[in-house]
């Protein structure tokens, strides 16, 4: 038994068929775009996200914190010219 049977050989012409089809597909004409048409949003996020954009020079990043600067004794406030005291000595017998 040599051959196809009549199912076969359509079942095959179909596929061969269909590949030259889909080949055919794949390829672009020169009217066809290659990248996909660009979203509605994607110029307000590239602006958005630039080094100098305006929402960066009114925010700070999360990590910076200010902390205010330690006072010690002898310290002077420079608003008010007061001098901080020394600190009063504690008894060092506490934890017995």
């Amino acid at each position: 038994m040599t051959g196809y049977t009549p199912d076969e050989k359509l079942r095959l012409d179909q596929l061969r068929a269909l590949r030259r089809q889909w080949l055919k597909d794949q390829e672009l004409s020169p009217r066809e775009p290659v990248l996909p048409p660009e979203k509605a949003f994607s110029g307000f996020w590239h602006r958005f996200l630039q080094k100098d954009s305006v929402w960066r020079r009114f925010t700070r990043p999360y990590g910076i914190v200010e902390t205010k600067p330690k006072i010690f004794p002898g310290d002077t406030i420079l608003e008010t010219g007061e001098v901080i005291p020394p600190m009063k000595e504690h008894d060092t017998h506490n934890h017995h």
